[in-house]
């Protein structure tokens, strides 16, 4: 038995180490690349949305390097992506690719059914004492990654030699690859962070700050958004994104199954505009722009895949917030057709009009609301 799963941003850093621990033979497929989409859309129907185009052409690398059995993290609907265990199981098996599926997710069957499946994940084995240090490490460097690559974005915005965070984050990434426990990772994530921390900033320089919100793979997955966030910080403009894995694994998925109150900080803040979860990352998207607003943030992105109905709703309540909230939203559409060229030229117009809006506010001759 090989295991193989998709990528997500850095979800493969916590999956690894789970696997490694566990003593679970895996294949890391490449990277998210042009040829992951163009076999996805081979395999996925046309209409679907894109992030099941990059997993599923993901899977059938990991496929094609020898792996056997598909691992996937995921939680209960009502976005489509909490479904796509079993779409990504039913596409594969229909185009010739007999993998077996293993779902670990906050089971309606209760904790016992989860058991079940990590046992059947290590091949039977179930050591209780490892797979409970296992499962604990798993949350831990999800949050630990997220810091750092937080960490990444702001240095890389403020840096007096611009490339220096870059090839560290980059170096980190590579050298995850080549870990081999859970322990190794929490000591790569240590040496990473001083070595940030060690980068000459500019510490006189307030740099642009814009908010990252959206649907959760399109914003989470470099590859995927044309790497946006590396983009605006080499041209000095820190970006924050409150969805992360993280916040996938322990509010959507560790509490939810120990029915554990969830941080709700977002939707008291979209309380005004939406007032219930109606699927997705709708709330979040909504009211992260809201807590961006408020922390004085320059400007918000939407990002969203091509057809998301959640983040459509959403889309068609930002233009109410933006102007209540005195916060100016782009929203960038994106699919297997989505040129750099046009979406780089719109990112670059809209940071001319943040830095065209703080110059006027700096020198109190334009009211604020006529650039919203």
């Amino acid at each position: 038995m090989i295991v193989t799963f998709p990528h997500m941003g850095n979800t493969y850093v916590c999956i690894k180490a789970l696997l490694d621990d566990l003593k679970i033979k895996y294949i890391i497929p490449p990277f998210p690349n042009k040829r992951t989409l163009e076999i996805g859309t081979r395999h996925v129907p046309e209409g679907a949305c894109l992030p099941l185009k990059i997993t599923v052409g993901s899977l059938i690398q990991g496929y094609e390097l020898g792996a056997d059995i598909h691992l996937m993290l995921g939680a209960w609907g009502p976005c489509r992506f909490g479904y796509y265990c079993q779409m990504q199981r039913e596409i594969l098996h229909n185009s010739g690719y007999p993998m077996d599926t293993i779902i670990l997710e906050p089971c309606r069957e209760g904790l016992g059914e989860l058991g079940r499946r990590i046992r059947r994940l290590a091949g039977g084995r179930f050591p209780v004492l490892k797979v409970l240090k296992a499962l604990w490490d798993v949350p831990v460097i999800a949050v630990r990654t997220d810091k750092l690559e937080r960490l990444y974005y702001r240095v890389m915005a403020m840096e007096l030699s611009h490339g220096g965070a870059e090839a560290i984050y980059s170096g980190f990434q590579r050298s995850v690859l080549e870990t081999k426990s859970a322990r190794q990772i929490k000591g790569l994530l240590r040496r990473t962070r001083k070595k940030l921390l060690a980068v000459e900033i500019d510490s006189k320089v307030r740099p642009l700050r814009i908010g990252i919100v959206g649907e959760i793979f399109g914003t989470i997955d470099p590859w995927t958004n044309l790497r946006l966030q590396s983009r605006l910080g080499r041209m000095g403009i820190e970006s924050e994104r409150l969805v992360t894995v993280s916040e996938w694994i322990v509010e959507k998925m560790i509490k939810k199954a120990l029915h554990i109150p969830q941080r709700m900080a977002y939707a008291r803040a979209a309380k005004p505009y939406v007032k219930t979860d109606i699927g997705g990352h709708t709330q979040e998207t909504i009211g992260h722009t809201v807590l961006h607003a408020r922390q004085g943030y320059d400007g918000i992105i939407q990002i969203y895949p091509l057809g998301c109905m959640p983040e459509i709703v959403a889309q068609a309540m930002l233009p109410t917030v933006s102007r209540e909230q005195d916060i100016p939203v782009l929203t960038l559409i994106i699919d297997e057709m989505t040129g750099e060229a046009g979406y780089m030229t719109r990112v670059e117009a809209f940071v001319d009009l943040l830095r065209q809006r703080r110059r006027a506010a700096s020198s109190d001759t334009i009211p604020l609301g006529e650039y919203a």
